[in-house]
């Protein structure tokens, strides 16, 4: 389905859209709490039918933005040459989809619907989903992304939680997920990334420095030309007796 305007009939209570075989419809919802902030959003989205197209489109296809933020921080690490930086950029797309795996059993365990299969009378702008809501796979991977992208480049990784947190954000004003499946995958992925990276730090960065002084160096680095200048040669220090008037 497109992300079309949809609403979920309040006459159709979702133990009839299961029964109905709807998309979605498995799983258990989350406590009350959780609907009422979803439904504090939805109020909000109902009346900014302006940002609609744009929280659908960021929502469903925001991981292009954390494509294009992996590869800057890819490029700002090339150009400074450091182990350390580089070993953070290697790190963080692979802790992205580490987490991502990660969350594919608690989905399975907790097995909570999405809002649009088990609550009614919702304004629904995301595509329908037949997956498990908690947690959130957009926000797992945001989470993992812009934790890792800091440990390359500050402002590059504040950047990136600001984006991350838009794309929370818009998960649950399209009805996409809950607040608290958004909330854990962002959790979830920078635990992924910092627990990972401070194991894997140390091999990462010997690993870095080993490639740097290999031909893939300049895959690594955009200072292809640059290289280590050796240290400067002391000057000579002439022993006390052998000067000119010992001659």
């Amino acid at each position: 389905m497109t992300p079309a305007l949809a609403f979920v009939s309040a006459s159709q209570p979702p133990a009839l859209a299961a029964a109905a075989g709807m998309p979605g419809a498995a799983g258990t919802p989350p406590d009350g709490l959780d609907q009422q902030w979803l439904r504090d959003v939805n109020g909000f989205a109902r009346h900014t039918s302006w940002l609609h197209a744009i929280m659908s489109g960021y929502a469903s296809y925001g991981v292009v933005v954390f494509a294009a933020l992996l590869l800057a921080g890819w490029q700002i690490a090339r150009r400074s040459g450091q182990p350390g930086q580089l070993a953070a950029a290697m790190w963080a797309p692979a802790a992205a989809l580490a987490a991502l795996a990660a969350s594919q059993p608690i989905a399975a365990q907790v097995a909570e619907a999405r809002p649009h299969a088990s609550m009614s009378g919702l304004l629904v702008l995301a595509h329908r989903s037949t997956e498990f809501s908690f947690p959130s796979d957009h926000a797992t991977m945001a989470g993992a992304a812009a934790a890792g992208l800091f440990l390359v480049h500050r402002r590059l990784g504040l950047i990136s939680a600001a984006a991350a947190l838009l794309l929370a954000f818009a998960r649950v004003y399209t009805v996409a997920n809950y607040p608290d499946d958004v909330t854990a995958g962002l959790i979830l992925g920078m635990t992924v990334m910092l627990a990972g990276y401070a194991l894997l730090e140390d091999p990462l960065t010997r690993l870095a420095a080993y490639l740097l002084r290999t031909r893939l160096r300049p895959s690594l680095t955009a200072a292809v030309g640059a290289r280590a200048r050796p240290p400067a040669t002391p000057p000579a220090v002439t022993p006390a007796g052998t000067g000119k008037a010992d001659r």
